[in-house]
């Protein structure tokens, strides 16, 4: 298996915690009993750490349909060189060290390692243009 299919399922496993971590906070913050329920009822925006955690959770989706599509798209070109390397290993260690600063609810810090991952989407659209 080739690195970037590598980090592109390690990036699958972080979607899934994104999942997880925003779902308990969610939880515990709105009590089990309305987790269990239809949710019908329209309740207020999430706070603290919850609301960090959806919002992260909400920006990780908006980012990794690019990266599997880009990822995928080199794999059936057989592009795989060092800026598809460098690529996936950006977008994946920048969106890894972006859960826990949203989470911990660190500035700028944490636009910078959205940064990250986007220079590694851009990496790999460069890979695929070439």
């Amino acid at each position: 298996m080739t690195l970037e299919l590598s980090l592109l399922m390690f990036a699958v496993m972080l979607g899934f915690l994104h999942i997880l971590f925003s779902a308990h906070a969610t939880s515990r913050q709105r009590g089990y009993r309305w987790t269990a329920s239809a949710r019908d009822d329209p309740m207020p925006p999430l706070s603290g750490v919850a609301g960090r955690l959806e919002r992260a959770l909400r920006n990780f989706l908006e980012t990794f349909p690019f990266f599997a599509a880009l990822v995928l798209t080199a794999h059936v070109l057989n592009v795989h060189d060092a800026l598809t390397r460098w690529g996936a290993v950006l977008y994946f260690a920048g969106r890894l060290v972006y859960l826990p600063l949203y989470a911990a609810g660190v500035p700028l810090v944490r636009s910078l390692a959205w940064n990250v991952a986007a220079v590694g989407l851009l990496l790999l659209i460069v890979a695929l243009l070439r």
